[in-house]
């Protein structure tokens, strides 16, 4: 069976699909990237290859997205490289074509995505602040005494949710103590922390963006029902969350791989042994100019795979050797 891998490795979380040539999801695997996206994209990798002992599936395409989708797709020898954007977009309309806006909050960042007739017509990011991503979800679950999909349910059994200052997370938990001291229930305050989140994404993120229905919500924190719930509330429109919400992005990097080797192109893909593979990752920092770029490199072998970072290109550009 001819199969398309998609990878997606970011800062928190690293994604892994198999679609077959009908485009229906055939594995995915979430695993957390722990700070170590090299060796946790190799252990996906070989659960991947287990799963494909009797050799069922053959890799006829790979794709890349996320953080560290130079890193991957340099890894595994990618056919197709993608932003962020493309794949989450490409995903969603494959999956909900009539798909209008698409909400996408990860771990460390968060995305709005407008689309017209299946194409990404305009988007934001917010990179800066951790205010309404996984992370801070998780963090504030935790310090709450209780797990992540408790937080979800919980802020669903709110009475009167509290006024929470989510524009910054500092303040946010300060604020949430504050609450706490004063008596109200956790359940007002986790209601009121999934608002207050909702509110900054939309004056941040949202902002100037024209956001109509059909309205995808998508990305880890996409599983929280209480974030799902003040975006309904925030917005006056349904929320769709679509089946494969988690591995959005690795889905798209999946369908475009295929999109790419359909064109006559043979891939790039260096077989399951990728993760017996010993890859040396370093950087410096490019004093050429004033923008002192940090550069990120990748070796083989003794020879430079790869190089990224660099604003102007000039690193990328020159390549050392290139290992197939």
């Amino acid at each position: 069976m001819k199969c398309y891998l998609g990878i997606d490795v970011g800062s928190v979380s690293t994604n892994i699909v198999l679609i077959n040539q009908e485009k229906k999801m055939i594995y995915n695997d979430y695993l957390r990237t722990q700070g170590q996206p090299l060796i946790i994209l190799k252990n996906g990798l070989l659960k991947l290859a287990k799963a494909n002992s009797n050799n069922d599936y053959e890799i006829a395409g790979v794709g890349t997205t996320g953080s560290a989708r130079h890193l991957s797709g340099v890894i595994v020898g990618a056919d197709v490289i993608k932003n962020e954007i493309t794949a989450h977009a490409v995903a969603a309309t494959e999956l909900i074509p009539e798909a209008s806006t698409i909400l996408e909050i990860g771990g460390q960042d968060s995305k709005i995505i407008i689309v017209r007739n299946c194409v990404a017509v305009d988007f934001a990011m917010n990179t800066v602040c951790a205010a309404g991503t996984g992370s801070f979800l998780d963090q504030q679950a935790a310090r709450l005494g209780i797990t992540i999909e408790e937080f979800s349910q919980m802020a669903l059994k709110a009475k009167t949710p509290v006024r929470i200052a989510g524009r910054c997370s500092v303040f946010a938990e300060s604020d949430m103590i504050h609450k706490q001291q004063l008596g109200h229930s956790l359940a007002d305050i986790t209601a009121g922390l999934c608002e207050a989140l909702v509110r900054n994404y939309l004056n941040n993120v949202g902002k100037g963006k024209e956001i109509v229905a059909p309205v995808v919500f998508q990305g880890g924190v996409a599983a929280n029902q209480g974030i799902k719930a003040a975006f309904e509330k925030a917005l006056g429109i349904a929320i769709i969350i679509p089946e494969h919400f988690k591995v959005m992005g690795a889905l798209g990097a999946a369908l475009l791989a295929k999109e790419e080797i359909e064109k006559g192109k043979k891939t790039r893909f260096r077989g399951f042994k990728t993760f017996e593979d010993q890859h040396d990752v370093a950087s410096f920092e490019c004093q050429d100019c004033a923008n002192s770029c940090e550069v990120i490199e990748i070796g083989y072998g003794g020879n430079c795979l790869a190089r990224w970072g660099d604003k102007c290109g000039k690193w990328e550009n020159s390549l050392v050797a290139n290992i197939t």
